[in-house]
C-alpha cells in the first residue's frame, strides 16, 4: 500500500514533466514560426502562471460548476459526522463539507492540500447508501485527500487547461496572423507544427485520464484500509453501478474529481473515461480483501 503511494508520487513528477514538455513544444513551434527563440520561455512562463492561478482557484471553480452548497453539522448531521469521524481516524484537518442537490449518487473531493480540502456528496448518494456504504464512499474521498490526489488533480487540470488555451491561440495566430519570418517556413515544418498544436491538448487529456484512473484504484484501497472494510467499499461501488446515472450539471473539466463518472455514457466517453470500470474496481477490492 505504502509502496503504491510512493510510486504514485514518483509518477506525478513524471506526469508533470510530460505536461511541461508539451507546453515547451508549443512554445518552440511559435518561436520557429516567428523567428524569436525567447518566445519559448515566455510561453512556458505564461502557461505555468496560468496553471498556478488555476491551482488556487480550481477548488472554488469546481464547487461552482457542480452547484455544491457548503453545510454545517446541523444541516446534515449524518454526512458531517461521517466525514468528521474519518478526519479524526486519519488525524487530518476537517475538510469543508458540501452537498449537491442531484438524484445521481456521486461524491467528490477537491482542494490544493488537506488544509484546504473540500468533500461533497449528492443527495442521491445520501438517499441510496446505508451508513456502512456512505462511510466507505467518504473514506474513498478522504483517501484522495490523504494521498494528495486532490493537489495533483488541480495541477493537472490547470496544465491541461493551459495547453488547450495555448493551442487554440497559436493555431489562430498561424492561420490568421501570417508568417513573420523573412524567409518563410518550409511547408513540412508548417505541417509538423500544426500537428503538434492539434495533438498537444489530446495527449494532455489522455495523460490526465491515465492519472485519474490509477488514483481511483489507490483511493479505493486507501479508503478500505482506513475503515478496515473492503467489502463495505465493494458494496458501495456496486450500488453506484446499480443506481448510477449522469448528473444534471455535467462538465468534462470536473468529471475526474468524482468517485463515479458523472457524464453521459457512450462509446467515446467510455474510451476516454477518467474512471476505470466499476466492475474492475470491485474485483480488485474483493481479490485483495485479505491485504486490507
Amino acid at each position: 500500500m505504502y509502496g503504491a503511494i510512493a510510486k504514485n508520487k514518483r509518477n506525478t513528477v513524471i506526469i508533470m514533466a510530460v505536461f511541461v514538455g508539451i507546453i515547451t513544444a508549443i512554445g518552440w513551434t511559435i518561436s520557429y514560426f516567428y523567428g524569436e527563440t525567447s518566445i519559448t520561455w515566455w510561453v512556458l512562463a505564461g502557461a505555468l502562471l496560468y496553471a498556478l492561478i488555476q491551482y488556487f482557484a480550481a477548488g472554488k471553480l469546481a464547487v461552482a460548476m457542480t452547484g455544491a452548497k457548503e453545510i454545517e453539522k446541523r444541516d446534515n448531521p449524518r454526512l458531517y459526522r461521517t466525514v468528521e469521524n474519518l478526519s479524526i481516524t486519519l488525524g487530518m484537518p476537517m475538510p469543508k463539507v458540501y452537498i449537491i442537490n442531484d438524484a445521481a449518487p456521486n461524491a467528490f473531493a477537491t482542494g490544493r492540500n488537506p488544509q484546504h480540502a473540500i468533500v461533497a456528496a449528492t443527495t442521491g448518494l445520501l438517499d441510496s447508501m446505508d451508513d456502512r456504504e456512505l462511510n466507505a464512499v467518504m473514506a474513498h474521498e478522504m483517501g484522495h485527500v490523504q494521498n494528495y490526489d486532490i493537489r495533483v488533480s488541480m495541477i493537472a487540470f490547470g496544465l491541461v487547461s493551459a495547453i488547450g488555451l495555448l493551442s487554440d491561440i497559436v493555431l489562430r495566430m498561424l492561420f490568421f496572423g501570417g508568417d513573420r519570418r523573412e524567409n518563410g517556413v518550409h511547408p513540412f515544418v508548417y505541417i509538423i507544427g500544426i500537428i503538434i498544436l492539434i495533438l498537444a491538448p489530446i495527449v494532455a487529456a489522455i495523460v490526465q485520464m491515465a492519472v485519474s484512473r490509477q488514483r481511483e484504484y489507490l483511493a479505493d484501497a486507501t479508503g478500505a484500509m482506513t475503515i478496515r472494510d473492503s467489502e463495505g467499499m465493494a458494496r458501495a461501488l456496486e450500488k453506484l453501478q446499480q443506481y448510477g446515472r449522469p448528473m444534471q450539471k455535467q462538465s468534462s473539466a470536473t468529471a475526474q474529481l468524482f468517485i463515479s463518472n458523472p457524464l453521459k455514457s457512450n462509446f467515446i466517453g467510455k474510451l476516454f473515461s477518467s474512471h476505470p470500470p466499476l466492475e474492475d474496481r470491485i474485483n480488485r477490492l474483493r481479490n485483495n480483501a485479505d491485504k486490507f
